[in-house]
């Protein structure tokens, strides 16, 4: 095997004609990878992502080929997939106002071109879920909000409207989903490659806690932040820490790290219904 990257979370190896996509326990916040790991979270990601893939099969094909012939060492926290000529662009999906999305909103309105009423909060449920691409920053780097007119031009129009489709329908299918066991999803990102014989297909990893906001339904209430069960929990802490955002990252703390993995075993098992061993 050869290692062709290695991302914030995930390494990519080139084995023969595949690809082995390797999630690792490193956890990234503003685009900047934090010195301390946190136990199981590699598992837990691709573990959650191959449950989503199985449930989103209608919706759009995926890059799996299989989850079980891989190297011993990953066993558990690899993909053997399909080689993609990967889409240029961070395909987000939003169905609440929160996160960079309501900053940007304060300034200007919209989010990423798309105007939405006047008087939305924190958390406010938007009118219908909409589509908020960025840019695909390289590592340390932070990506970008981008408009849709933006996305036609790197892509072209037709793949501009069904990057916008997919990622929406996605996105939709993965709410009704969560919803039904509780949990709304305030929204996604997800990752889009062209096969050779150019069909668009899922990626990477989809509606996990790395890549989406999971918040209780029970305690929803918009006008104030949402619990999360999701990275948003560094983040905060991050934020709260002094840190200027920029690399080197500080330690973080273990209580932060330990209820980090509560959170993301804790929705993996609500979502699922698996017991996580």
């Amino acid at each position: 095997m050869e290692l062709l990257h290695s991302g914030k979370v995930r390494d990519v190896y080139a084995d023969g004609d595949d690809l082995l996509l390797v999630a690792s326990d490193r956890i990234s916040v503003y685009d900047v990878v934090l010195p301390t790991p946190v136990p199981d979270k590699g598992r837990l990601l691709t573990a959650l992502s191959v449950w989503w893939f199985e449930q989103l099969t209608e919706i759009v094909p995926n890059h799996v080929i299989s989850t079980t012939d891989v190297p011993a060492e990953f066993a558990g926290r690899a993909i053997r997939c399909r080689r993609l000529e990967m889409v240029p662009v961070e395909c987000v999906a939003r169905g609440y106002l929160t996160g960079g999305g309501l900053k940007e909103y304060e300034r200007t309105g919209a989010v990423s071109g798309v105007e939405l009423p006047r008087g939305l909060v924190e958390a406010s449920i938007l009118p219908e879920p909409i589509f908020t691409p960025s840019t695909k920053a390289p590592i340390g780097e932070h990506d970008e909000p981008i408009t849709y007119e933006e996305v036609v031009a790197k892509v072209g129009p037709e793949t501009a409207e069904r990057l916008r489709q997919i990622t929406v329908d996605v996105y939709r299918r993965g709410a009704e989903i969560a919803a039904d066991r509780g949990i709304l999803v305030a929204d996604t990102k997800i990752e889009l490659g062209w096969t050779p014989d150019g069909t668009l297909v899922l990626a990477d990893e989809v509606l996990t806690s790395d890549s989406s906001r999971f918040w209780p339904a029970e305690s929803y209430q918009p006008g104030r932040p949402q619990f999360s069960y999701d990275k948003q929990y560094v983040r905060d802490w991050a934020a709260g820490s002094g840190w200027n955002k920029q690399a080197p990252a500080p330690e973080v703390p273990a209580e932060v790290v330990e209820a980090t993995r509560a959170r993301y075993v804790d929705v993996y098992e609500k979502l699922t219904g698996n017991r996580w061993q």
